[in-house]
């Protein structure tokens, strides 16, 4: 019971202390996407001013969403996706399209099987309307920087 105590000081100090990132504090004139979990929303970037703001569907909060900072490392046109958690069950998309991942297996594209955007929906990707999707892999090389908070 004494060990209850200690724990919760320790958790409530590291998130007093912890690093919090906000869309504020990023800035350079190269490309970049800035995910904010917090409003689901995505804002793509270039030369220090956003082109374009669009409302994702995130990990849910069983499977979130990775955050810190990243750069894309392998684009796809399109490519089936399965898997799944205990939490939400499995899934199994035909011919998802235009990927870009940004760490492991995590990453943006787009999302046809439902319209829950600007709310989490994933099970940790970022998911983005379909025509936004496009967009972003049209204009987004593969080396573009990606922050998520």
């Amino acid at each position: 019971m004494k060990q209850l105590p200690v724990f919760i000081i320790t958790v409530l100090f590291f998130f007093s202390f912890s690093s919090r990132i906000n869309a504020a504090e990023i800035y350079t004139t190269d490309k970049l996407i800035t995910v904010d979990l917090g409003k689901q929303t995505l804002f793509a970037w270039d030369g220090g001013k956003v082109l374009k703001k669009i409302y994702i569907s995130a990990g849910l909060p069983l499977a979130p969403t990775v955050k810190g900072s990243f750069k894309i490392y392998w684009k796809v046109p399109k490519q089936d996706m399965k898997g799944g958690s205990k939490a939400y069950g499995k899934y199994n998309y035909k011919d998802v399209p235009h990927i870009m991942y940004f760490y492991q297996g995590y990453a943006i594209h787009g999302a046809y099987w439902h319209n829950r955007f600007g709310r989490p929906a994933s099970h940790g990707c970022v998911n983005v309307p379909v025509s936004d999707a496009a967009w972003l892999y049209e204009w987004a090389p593969r080396g573009t920087r990606v922050e998520i908070f």
